[in-house]
């Protein structure tokens, strides 16, 4: 069901951003450009930290919300979605993080 719902989420995300900026904060954000997308999730991200520091669950909660919320809307900007971060995170699975953060360099 969660994967479902992320790519039923990443399908609205590319229908609206050929949608008017007047009436969708999706395309707001695609018409102001990846700085702007940037930004919001620069901003999701310190509002995030900020809850957690706070151990507030509530907001932690409503705060990552928000920031994969943005991350979508990013993903979708680089014709991307979420399958590909999926991928990712199944390519690293059982993978040692260690061995992982090693192999990047």
């Amino acid at each position: 069901m969660e994967y479902e719902l992320l790519n039923k989420l990443a399908e609205v995300l590319e229908e609206r951003k050929q949608a008017d900026p007047d009436s969708s904060y999706v395309a707001s954000l695609h018409s102001r450009g990846e700085d702007t997308i940037l930004k919001k999730i620069g901003e999701e991200s310190a509002e995030l930290i900020i809850a957690g520091k706070t151990r507030d669950r509530q907001a932690v909660v409503h705060e990552t919300a928000d920031l994969w919320f943005h991350s979508l809307v990013l993903l979708s900007s680089l014709d991307l979605g979420p399958n590909d971060v999926l991928l990712e995170l199944d390519r690293r699975f059982g993978q040692s993080g260690v061995d992982e953060k090693a192999s990047r360099k």
